[in-house]
């Protein structure tokens, strides 16, 4: 019974994004509850104490790390869903930080401080994220930067990540970088 009602949530997530999620299948298949503390975790990128400009830059900057199409994908429709523009989600990808506005740019530096362990950066953009959203805001960025990383990871270290594809932002192709080079 719990492995129909938990496919049936990973047909409709493979309807609404127009995602292969074999992996996720796999996942049920050995271990619905393995599945359901994945999908747990998964959720806790969704904090509302950061404007979503912010959480998407970071989660965009993570999954952009481990992923180069398909999983990018699904982070830019997420953005959309909550409203980010698609201005903004184009220039998050090409890592245009003055067309992403002060917000979206502030957590792509910080993302990308972070991941690249550059505390020297890191520190005072953590410091401006704390003053104008709080320790929430604060927590909202590291987790959406830190749980866009597992679905293409795991999807990776499953065996099933071995296609790239165009990533589209409001019907038109986005340009990106892949892999995303934290040096630059």
């Amino acid at each position: 019974m719990l492995r129909a009602l938990l496919r049936r949530s990973i047909d409709a997530m493979e309807k609404k994004y127009a995602y292969d999620a074999g992996y996720l299948r796999e996942v049920l298949a050995v271990s619905p509850w393995t599945f359901l503390k994945f999908g747990l975790v998964a959720t806790l990128g969704r904090g509302r104490r950061a404007p979503a400009d912010a959480t998407a830059a970071a989660g965009l900057v993570g999954t952009l790390v481990e992923d180069c199409g398909p999983c990018t994908q699904i982070g830019v429709d997420i953005a959309a869903e909550h409203g980010v523009s698609p201005v903004v989600v184009r220039a998050i990808l090409a890592g245009d930080e003055a067309a992403m506005g002060e917000v979206a740019a502030l957590a792509w530096r910080f993302a990308r401080a972070s991941l690249a362990r550059d505390m020297s950066a890191c520190d005072p953009l953590r410091e401006e994220i704390v003053r104008r959203w709080g320790p929430g805001g604060l927590v909202d960025i590291a987790l959406s930067l830190t749980t866009a990383r597992m679905y293409p990871t795991l999807k990776y270290a499953m065996g099933q990540g071995k296609t790239c594809s165009r990533v589209v932002v409001a019907g038109e192709p986005a340009a990106f970088t892949r892999p995303l080079d934290l040096a630059a």
